[in-house]
């Protein structure tokens, strides 16, 4: 074994101590929503950054499980906020965007050995294409207990769009996806995380009851409930150490008050 392989083995030891020691003496001051995208094996060259492996998610739901991690959803969370809804200790969500086929294959078998709650969020013009969920396997998710969100009809960036496109985006499609059966579409993700306030104005006018951006940190009673924060969680280069440092990211951004506010 070379030196510098040798320095880079120790460096990576040095990091997970140190990991350990801030995720065992920092507890949490909120709710963390993690944001995950597919779940596969296989994904396109385009898709990976944004894929975690199957292996790797059940390892991450494995760490969460043995560190006393509940999780719940996003209308869970906004019931608390409410006193409808008491939070178990250690309350996480993990979100799922876009809504694509393998978080029906793939994800809810590792979610529901896990005894795990989860929040999938669909581009309501991608159900049934190929590589997207179908309405029945929609369904079935919201029958299995997943709560479905709203993404918009198209994934548009949403900033700068008019008034009447803002509708068809977030009105036309909440409207579409509760036609088809899925109930209780009030709660939204930005897509690429970006809002500004005539987006949260569209929203308060369809009555959703939050919405969720890419802003890192965690969340309390008094976060704003269309500006919920997320941690991004993309395919691991260091397995679930990584992960842990995803995890501390979002309680150091919430102890230091960090808030990126992706408003423009």
């Amino acid at each position: 074994m070379n030196i510098m392989r040798k320095i880079f083995i120790s460096l990576l030891a040095l990091i997970f101590i140190v990991l350990t020691i801030l995720l065992n003496s920092l507890e949490p001051n909120g709710v963390a929503i993690l944001e995950y995208h597919t779940i596969t094996s296989t994904p396109d060259e385009d898709g990976e950054r944004y894929n975690v492996y199957p292996n790797d998610f059940s390892a991450q739901l494995d760490y969460l499980q043995d560190n006393g991690y509940n999780t719940i959803t996003i209308e869970d969370f906004v019931r608390s906020t409410r006193g409808e809804f008491e939070l178990p200790d250690k309350a996480i969500i993990l979100t799922f965007d876009d809504g694509y086929a393998d978080n029906y294959q793939n994800m809810l078998p590792i979610l529901q050995a896990h005894n795990m709650k989860a929040v999938v969020y669909i581009i309501a013009n991608e159900l049934g294409k190929p590589g997207y969920l179908t309405v029945e396997q929609v369904l079935d998710l919201q029958k299995q207990g997943i709560e479905i969100g709203n993404h918009t009809a198209n994934h548009r960036p949403l900033i700068g769009l008019s008034e009447s496109e803002l509708n068809h985006e977030i009105r036309d499609s909440k409207l579409y996806l509760e036609y088809l059966g899925i109930y209780n579409v009030d709660n939204f993700s930005y897509p690429n995380g970006l809002y500004n306030d005539d987006v949260m104005a569209v929203l308060k006018n369809n009555s959703y009851h939050s919405a969720v951006t890419g802003d890192a940190g965690l969340n309390n009673a008094d976060t704003d409930l269309l500006k919920l924060q997320r941690i991004n969680i993309p395919q691991p280069r260091l397995g679930i150490t990584e992960f842990k440092l995803r995890l501390l990211k979002g309680i150091l951004f919430s102890k230091l008050e960090i808030n990126q506010h992706r408003i423009k």
